[in-house]
């Protein structure tokens, strides 16, 4: 039987603490990870204990610059209309903190690149979501851009 104070004497073996950290554009990720690096030194140099048993900083997954998507593209321009033909409504834009694909095209092939896809919510969440209707939309809008942006032959 546990007795009240009991739990002071237990300590945890180990402690492991996985971040997602995002970089604003303009910054490069060796820098960012140098001056987190710097933090945690800093940190560990000031405390006894952690002196003695330093931790470990490990670089895992996905690591990139931070983007910038800028808007009033020709490409931009022709998925507006091809938005507003397929929907009946004017394409909104948004900000997304989050990894995006066009993210590799734009800084490392030099290949423009838009984001754009149907209404979805809970984003790779358990509980993620997204609307079929709107699938269907954005397939029609996808269709008519690339035979605006392409061009078409007849057959």
């Amino acid at each position: 039987m546990m007795h009240a104070g009991d739990w002071a004497s237990s300590v945890p073996a180990w402690c492991r603490v996985d971040c997602r950290i995002a970089i604003y554009p303009g910054v490069s990720a060796k820098s960012a990870a140098d001056e987190i690096e710097a933090k945690v030194a800093e940190v560990t140099n000031a405390d006894d204990f952690l002196k003695k048993t330093p931790p470990k900083v490990i670089w895992n997954g996905f690591f990139s610059e931070g983007y910038v998507l800028e808007p009033g593209s020709d490409a931009e321009s022709v998925l507006q209309r091809s938005h507003q033909q397929a929907t009946g409504e004017t394409l909104k834009t948004a900000f997304s903190g989050a990894y995006l694909d066009s993210r590799v095209h734009s800084l490392y092939d030099k290949i423009p690149a838009l984001c754009y896809g149907p209404l979805a919510g809970n984003i790779h969440g358990f509980d993620e979501w997204v609307s079929i209707k709107s699938i269907k939309r954005v397939t029609v809008a996808v269709a008519l851009f690339i035979a605006e942006w392409c061009g078409v032959e007849k057959i």
